[in-house]
């Protein structure tokens, strides 16, 4: 049996909860591009406030932060795996590293360019 089995309903999902604000608040004070999609977070909050972004366009901002948090979270989680696996150099380990690197800066170059989207021409106007 596993650890995160023990106890009643209520205690499993509560100590589940606070296992993922563990690794939430792991990757603010040790993955140093989280406190850049923080940064960014606030930022774009903040921009959507003053220029009064439709309904929609939140939504697009709510779904590319998430989608951009949650690849950087699952990046860092496939990385420490390979550092647990092992310590040496190995080609496969560089492309697993790499790929998921790869897919968090995919979101992060479409997010960007769909905020631009949003946020230029009411910058302009």
């Amino acid at each position: 049996m596993r650890r995160k089995d023990e106890g009643n309903i209520v205690s499993k999902y509560v100590k589940s909860f606070f296992h993922a604000c563990s690794g939430f608040i792991y990757s603010i004070r040790y993955e140093h591009n989280m406190i850049i999609m923080l940064i960014a977070t606030l930022v774009v909050t903040l921009a959507g406030f003053y220029y009064q972004i439709a309904t929609y366009e939140w939504l697009f901002i709510l779904f590319a932060v998430g989608s951009v948090i949650g690849a950087e979270l699952i990046n860092s989680s496939i990385e420490a795996t390979i550092d647990l696996v092992t310590t040496k150099t190995h080609p496969l380990a560089k492309i697993a590293k790499d790929t998921a690197s790869a897919a968090s800066l995919v979101l992060c170059t479409v997010s960007f360019i769909g905020a631009c989207i949003i946020f230029i021409p009411k910058m302009i106007s």
